[in-house]
């Protein structure tokens, strides 16, 4: 008997719509695309112009903590001169960037 009743009283309340169901969803998503995704994306296709425009004598540093300048380019090796008359070759994914980019001066931040 209170079975039916709580039963009936449940069924009498009105569904909320379908928009505001999945406002909080939608909401997690933008917010997790301008946080997570948009930074992770630009970041990438500035590391592949970065490798795309890499010339023969840019000094540049490795991912694995290599300083050297660039001897040679092909498609996906780099030969890089590590020190005079040593050469290693590299792969061009594991390039980490412009050694001129590890010895800038940052100016701190004003509060």
């Amino acid at each position: 008997m209170f079975a039916q009743a709580y039963a009936q009283a449940a069924g009498s309340a009105a569904a909320p719509s379908p928009l505001v169901q999945f406002a909080p969803l939608v909401l997690i998503f933008i917010v997790f695309y301008f946080f997570m995704l948009r930074p992770q994306k630009k970041k990438l296709q500035e590391e592949q112009d970065m490798l795309k425009d890499l010339k023969k004598g840019d000094e540049v540093y490795t991912k694995s903590g290599l300083l050297g300048k660039v001897h040679g380019l092909t498609d996906k090796i780099i030969t890089m001169e590590v020190s005079e008359g040593m050469r290693v070759k590299i792969l061009r994914s594991q390039v980490g960037g412009l050694a001129s980019k590890i010895f800038e001066k940052k100016e701190p931040t004003k509060a």
